[in-house]
């Protein structure tokens, strides 16, 4: 049985097991960029840029169980947008989730970021800090509650509203996320190995709640059309032909609307797509994603990103793990 089974039943066994105190799970959840383009709210890539946790369970105190969240990095005290050190933190708010949807009561917890993904800029830190939490609940309940893939991905989804960001960062690769009657669905597939990437990086940030904002109820018919044929297209550059991955990354759905929020993004998109490059917005942006054929060309986009000011270019490649959680043996966490 499933934990999202066992969520659905009245409290039962699973309610009185505890987590073992002392318990410790690492978990190294990547980065993401959603949408390639045409493929809106569906298409979405797992890239080499890592967030990770250690995760301690402790007996709840007398109030209650607590949680202690301390970050490095990215969103560190201190620094310009950092995050919440207790358990409104993004991360153990989704920790929690898993615990309250399962049914167990949960530890208290002391939790150990060291965060590489940008905020705010496409890249999905949102989608890969909620993984985070879900995975570290999965790997604190093992044993207790067998927390099935389907469920993480389920759980995932119940937090971030869709499954674009969170599958691929979960399952690595390229992945299509749909949802139907039974919830969140995910296919991984195998990108092709003659694709290489380049993530264009700026120093301002983008709200996604605003970009979402800025997209229309409905689109004209011609340019649904139009974006289904180049979604279908894209799977096929990314997956067997990479030399069809400029056409296969035009879209009229989203980038266009959301140009007026940030016009630095758009203008950057237009001049390497000019060039010949198959550049897109990442997520919901500032950030652009540029899929490659050869390693000369991504060179190349390099250069354009790097001459503009505020821009930084960072050449990746597609993780082809997702996240991962393992237990930290008790004498390698003493």
């Amino acid at each position: 049985m499933s934990g999202a089974d066992r969520a659905e039943e009245p409290a039962g066994d699973a309610v009185t097991a505890a987590v073992p105190a002392g318990r410790r799970v690492h978990v190294r959840v990547p980065a993401t960029s959603a949408n390639l383009g045409p493929g809106f709210d569906t298409l979405g890539l797992a890239l080499n840029v890592h967030d990770e946790l250690e995760v301690a369970a402790a007996p709840p105190g007398e109030a209650g169980p607590t949680v202690r969240v301390d970050v490095e990095g990215v969103g560190a005290a201190g620094s310009d947008g950092s995050v919440p050190t207790d358990a409104s933190n993004l991360v153990a708010r989704a920790l929690l989730h898993v615990f309250d949807r399962v049914g167990v009561e949960p530890p208290s917890v002391e939790i150990r970021a060291t965060n590489r993904i940008p905020h705010g800029r496409g890249m999905g830190s949102s989608g890969a800090a909620i993984v985070s939490g879900v995975l570290a609940a999965k790997g604190l309940l093992a044993g207790i509650v067998d927390v099935s893939d389907d469920d993480v991905l389920r759980f995932a989804t119940e937090l971030e509203g869709h499954p674009d960001n969170v599958a691929p960062a979960i399952f690595g690769g390229l992945t299509i996320a749909w949802v139907d009657p039974s919830g969140p669905r995910h296919k991984q597939l195998a990108v092709h190995r003659g694709v290489s990437l380049l993530v264009a990086v700026p120093e301002a940030t983008m709200s996604t709640s605003l970009a979402r904002s800025l997209q229309p109820d409905a689109v004209p018919h011609a340019d649904a059309v139009f974006n289904v044929s180049r979604s279908a297209l894209l799977v096929a550059a990314l997956t067997q032909s990479p030399e069809l991955l400029l056409d296969a990354t035009e879209d009229r759905l989203h980038q266009s609307y959301r140009a007026s929020a940030m016009p630095q993004t758009s203008a950057l998109v237009e001049e390497l797509r000019a060039a010949g490059h198959a550049a897109v917005v990442s997520g919901a942006g500032p950030s652009v994603l540029v899929l490659s054929a050869d390693p000369a060309a991504r060179l190349e986009a390099a250069r354009i990103v790097e001459e503009r000011e505020g821009w930084s270019a960072r050449l990746l490649a597609v993780d082809i793990l997702g996240g991962t959680v393992e237990a930290i043996p008790t004498s390698a966490a003493a």
